[in-house]
């Protein structure tokens, strides 16, 4: 195994700003501490928290690097103290709470997880943010059912198609909304039971229509705004709706007279401020039941894009644009 270097190219963030305030530096490469191992990067995945970090929005929790980048994908090259788990030389996918954005990344092992055999690495570093993001907001605190409908806000971003196959793969019934007819076309080749575009449809009513009178089971929604009151209207009597972004703002003016009369419930979550321990029980839970649907075919995460990590802003423009659909990645190096 190649000797570990002393210092690392990393993408820095130099200002509150667009774009162009993210600029490649270099910095001591990370030590991993006592629970944690050295990932050499291959790949990173880029999330909208990134963007609202690099606007000064989103700061870093305590501890955790400065540098964006929340899920990576790549080799262990070194062992803290007290990890046991992996060994030098396997391959990985991790959840970070920063960091992801450089050369090598220090990792919790609790919060990493085998690269799929069939995946390749950028494949496998578009899975954490978004498996972890859906898995405990669908099937944890939305309790998603077999038979039940899933409406998924946003359903041709990485989250949204995340969350339309694995819906699926657990025997639900999936809509899905999306920005133009090419989105909402690929959220039904990824096996959503219906799409509407939501700039010249009504979500309310197609659900409506669809479910037959009976609404959405669970609504997962990173709109907000006026969206709030509207996931009340199209939601099943005893439905779930988890709030897990506010891309319209997150301060809101709504009826609640349906939110009563249809027992609904209204939760959510953010993941990065999370613990260690609660991000090593998903991740565990995610390696139980889902990780076998990769070997199996079931499930493969869906690439828009692909930059080198030396063009982030480029990437972080592709995000911004919102022409993407699925997950934009940073190829870090080749591995091997």
């Amino acid at each position: 195994m190649a000797e570990i270097p002393k210092s690392m190219t990393c993408i820095a963030i130099t200002r509150p700003g667009g774009p162009e305030v993210l600029v490649p530096t270099e910095r001591p490469t990370p030590k991993p501490g006592a629970t944690e191992i050295l990932v050499k990067v291959e790949a990173a995945g880029v999330n909208r928290p990134d963007v609202s970090q690099r606007k000064g929005h989103y700061p870093p929790p305590p501890g955790a690097s400065d540098l964006p980048g929340l899920e990576v994908a790549g080799e262990v090259v070194a062992l803290g103290s007290e990890a046991r788990r992996y060994r030098l030389g396997d391959r990985v996918c991790a959840l970070v709470a920063g960091g992801g954005y450089a050369q090598f990344c220090a990792v919790d092992e609790r919060t990493a997880l085998p690269i799929p055999a069939n995946l390749t690495s950028v494949e496998a570093a578009a899975l954490p943010e978004t498996f972890f993001t859906v898995w405990t907001n669908v099937f944890q605190r939305g309790a998603l059912k077999a038979g039940e409908w899933l409406l998924v806000h946003g359903g041709s971003s990485g989250i949204g198609t995340t969350a339309v196959m694995l819906a699926k793969a657990f025997g639900a019934r999936v809509a899905a909304t999306a920005g133009s007819p090419e989105k909402c076309a690929k959220c039904l080749e990824l096996g959503a039971d219906a799409a509407f575009n939501y700039r010249t449809q009504d979500f309310v009513q197609e659900m409506e229509t669809v479910t037959a009178g009976r609404g959405a089971d669970v609504v997962l929604d990173m709109v907000g705004g006026d969206y709030v009151e509207r996931n009340f209207k199209c939601a099943a009597m005893n439905g779930r709706i988890v709030q897990i972004a506010f891309l319209q703002g997150p301060k809101v003016t709504m009826d609640l007279r349906s939110l009563t009369a249809k027992r609904l419930v209204l939760t959510g979550s953010t993941l990065r401020p999370r613990s260690v321990a609660e991000k090593g029980s998903i991740a565990r839970e995610l390696e139980e039941r889902v990780w076998p649907l990769f070997e199996t075919g079931g499930i493969k995460p869906v690439i828009d894009s692909t930059y080198p990590l030396t063009a982030a802003a480029e990437a972080h423009a592709r995000m911004e644009s919102s022409r993407h659909i699925g997950k934009i990645m940073l190829t870090v190096s080749a591995p091997g």
